[in-house]
């Protein structure tokens, strides 16, 4: 039962950031139900490679690189997902820092 709650909260957390952010767009709420659960897949499975794949570029920016990864993963998710769309790179990187700071403030 958690985790139908968690998925919700985070569902309407990404139509909140799609509220917030003009370039960031969610049709209706079934969409933000795909495009959350496919983030959650993507981030199971395709981020843990990205991060393995970028570790000396990690070092040098001491980490900050991490939010060029969670850009590119949230404007995967978009292109993926029929109702979600994000309109460019610093819409992505917006989204994605509101999106991760919000869930962690609300699922803890």
């Amino acid at each position: 039962m958690y985790i139908f709650i968690r998925w919700f909260v985070l569902s309407l957390i990404l139509m909140f950031v799609a509220w917030i952010l003009p370039d960031v767009e969610v049709n209706n709420i079934l969409a933000a139900f795909v495009a959350t659960f496919m983030f959650s897949v993507v981030n199971i499975f395709i981020k843990p490679v990205l991060i393995l794949l970028t570790i000396p570029i990690n070092i040098l920016t001491l980490g900050l690189f991490m939010l060029v990864i969670n850009a590119v993963l949230f404007a995967f998710v978009a292109w993926l997902v029929p109702g979600f769309e994000v309109d460019g790179f610093l819409a992505a990187l917006l989204g994605s820092m509101i999106f991760s700071l919000m869930s962690v403030f609300v699922c803890i």
